[in-house]
């Protein structure tokens, strides 16, 4: 009777306990550790950066390198052993950048990508680096999504909103009000390749430069003359 008893009173306690609750993202990325990168030989930058905290995901990953890049060249997306890549690696024409499209559906979380960066003489050298998606922090983002047209400001070194959400379609404007001359670059600095068509010449004081963002995904850029002075900004395109 008093075995029976002890067994009952166990089983209570184990039933009254309280469910498991899932971690939120903000709640996971409290606990995440970012791995120190590992860097190839002639690396030079990353987009997404490491150790980035992105609102949207990534239209591409591009890798920036000091010396010709040869096939077999190949970037890797990964989470939780599964690739998030869409397309093949593709190596620049000035063969100083390799990229990889990656899915527009990917689940929030932590990424780890693996590439391995091959030269002419077919030697190779690998290399990781990880950034977290958080499509929770769009919430924090101007919404300026179902309009045709919008126009960002760069006044007093800083974009004005620094972070937008667009709809697919949208035609974006920067104008300098500054006194000093702006760029709009995209990232990495001073790479400039997550997007190519992401770069503007020279704007002085009262001359703009517009694009029209027709691909999902979020787009990091700033101004190379006052990178330094973290003049920087993104937009979300849904």
């Amino acid at each position: 009777m008093f075995i029976f008893l002890i067994i009952a009173s166990i089983v209570t306690v184990v039933l009254l306990l309280p469910e498991k609750t899932p971690l939120s993202v903000e709640m996971q990325e409290q606990m995440i550790t970012f791995e120190r990168p590992k860097k190839s030989a002639h690396y030079e930058s990353n987009t997404p950066a490491h150790g980035a905290v992105l609102a949207a995901v990534p239209i591409n990953v591009v890798i920036d390198f000091n010396f010709d890049l040869a096939v077999p060249s190949e970037i890797k997306i990964l989470k939780d052993g599964k690739d998030y890549s869409t397309s093949n690696t593709i190596i620049d024409s000035n063969k100083l950048a390799m990229r990889r499209d990656m899915d527009p559906n990917s689940p929030d979380g932590l990424y780890k990508v693996d590439y391995k960066a091959c030269w002419p003489d077919r030697s190779c050298h690998t290399g990781y680096f990880q950034f977290v998606i958080d499509r929770s922090k769009a919430e924090s983002y101007l919404d300026w999504r179902d309009q045709k047209e919008v126009t960002v400001k760069m006044s007093n070194i800083k974009f004005a909103p620094q972070n937008i959400r667009i709809s697919r379609g949208t035609k974006v404007t920067w104008v300098n009000d500054d006194p000093v001359e702006h760029y709009i670059n995209a990232d990495s600095h001073p790479a400039h390749t997550y997007l190519l068509d992401l770069n503007s010449p020279v704007l002085k004081t009262g001359q703009t430069f517009s694009f029209t963002f027709n691909e999902s995904g979020i787009y990091l850029y700033h101004c190379s003359a006052h990178a330094d002075n973290n003049m920087i900004a993104s937009l979300i395109v849904e």
